[in-house]
């Protein structure tokens, strides 16, 4: 029953990860530490409502030290053994940092990295996350080069249904994801459940 309860409340833009969402940012703009939304919450901005238990969030290298160094304290702690994690003791929920410059999935150089949060950050009802082709970027690298992370792809798969999203979106895209694009596209295109739901 607790969780239909947070998944409804989530659904409805209240509950614990959004309001840890409000504060985090808040926090963060008042401490002007350059920054952008990613993971589950950036995809509900962008239209695909899924639910998620955690924040992930974009900054600089700089700005995860400041992160650090002024936001850890009463409110929110660093969990044990996760240097890049914080945890709001209030609401429980876990907010992950991703740092510009590294890379996603399995974290081995490859030409999709973490972009600086200022240059691929977009404003959704106040707060910022990252644009989406930014965010599509990053799921497709994550889950073609890590097996644990393949509902990365499912995510991008539902963002193309989701948002009738087309061939010509591919040109936003960095070319190392390209083609797996055009497949989660055409997997969308001939997917047969689609023609059984609108029979």
């Amino acid at each position: 029953m607790e969780a239909i309860i947070r998944a409804s409340q989530f659904h409805e833009m209240r509950g614990p990860v959004h309001d840890t969402l409000r504060n985090l940012t808040t926090e963060l703009d008042r401490l002007d530490i350059t920054h952008a939304i990613l993971g589950g919450m950036a995809l509900v901005a962008h239209g695909y409502e899924r639910g998620t238990i955690d924040i992930d969030v974009l900054v600089t290298s700089g700005g995860c030290d400041a992160v650090l160094c002024k936001l850890v304290g009463s409110r929110y702690q660093i969990p044990f053994r996760t240097p890049f994690s914080l945890r709001d003791v209030e609401t429980g929920v876990r907010i992950d940092f991703f740092i510009a410059g590294q890379y996603p999935g399995d974290g081995k150089p490859k030409p999709v990295a973490f972009p600086d949060p200022a240059k691929v950050a977009v404003e959704i009802d106040g707060i910022n996350y990252v644009n989406l082709p930014t965010l599509i970027d990053l799921k497709l690298a994550s889950g073609m080069t890590h097996p644990g992370r393949l509902r990365d792809l499912a995510d991008v798969q539902e963002l193309i249904r989701v948002l009738n999203l087309t061939d010509d979106f591919a040109e936003k895209l960095n070319p190392f994801v390209r083609e797996r694009f055009g497949e989660l596209l055409q997997a969308v295109r001939f997917d047969p459940t689609d023609d059984e739901s609108n029979a």
